[in-house]
């Protein structure tokens, strides 16, 4: 049943990966591989990337993995107890920004980029529902690099979807999603390639 549901996703986006509560498209081929090698070893040159910082359990946390903070004048943003301020957008940035745009009618004025070195690094269970977040606003997930599986769990009943994330793909999640779903990039011990993930969001200024 979810390998049928998954050859569907990959021809027709318009396919709501959520069974409810929830609206979730993907979007495969959005760049080719050659654009996309190209975009990840931009993107890996061009920003300054710094290694995540989180409060767990009372105490800092430093992550193997990396991430950047881009955005719009103002787009500050707090999650797990850490200020970012924004970095300049770049030309290769704006560009797929207005690619994220294009596909779901949306304007963004910011973006967090993760860098994945290798399957032993993920994103546990989560939601992106920080208050500075326009929550009516979708957020358009763009990869570059290794496929890597991604999963929603729903927030009540545990219900599980799943689905791998390609280069050049993106995923678009709407509201009311993120009330109601959480989400999260699941480790392998498989040999995987690194990977870079870009995830637009509208900040309310």
């Amino acid at each position: 049943m979810q390998t049928e549901l998954f050859k569907q996703i990959q021809t027709d986006p318009k396919i709501n990966l959520l069974p409810k509560d929830g609206v979730a498209h993907y979007f495969q081929g959005i760049f080719d591989d050659v654009t996309s090698d190209l975009l990840y070893q931009s993107l890996l040159s061009s920003l300054d990337w710094q290694p995540d910082q989180l409060w767990m359990f009372g105490k800092k946390v430093v992550t193997q993995r990396k991430v950047a903070w881009i955005g719009d004048s103002g787009c500050s943003y707090t999650y797990s107890g850490i200020k970012k301020e924004p970095q300049a957008w770049t030309p290769e940035l704006l560009d797929i920004k207005s690619k994220a745009e294009e596909l779901v009618q949306w304007k963004f004025n910011s973006c967090l980029l993760n860098l994945y070195h290798n399957g032993n690094e993920g994103m546990g269970w989560h939601s992106d529902d920080e208050i500075e977040l326009n929550q009516e606003a979708p957020i358009v997930s763009i990869s570059f690099g290794a496929t890597r599986k991604f999963a929603f769990r729903h927030k009540r009943d545990r219900t599980r979807v799943s689905l791998f994330l390609v280069s050049g793909s993106a995923l678009a999640m709407h509201a009311p999603t993120q009330e109601f779903w959480q989400h999260s990039l699941l480790k392998t011990k498989l040999s995987i390639a690194p990977r870079i993930n870009l995830t637009f969001r509208a900040i309310q200024l």
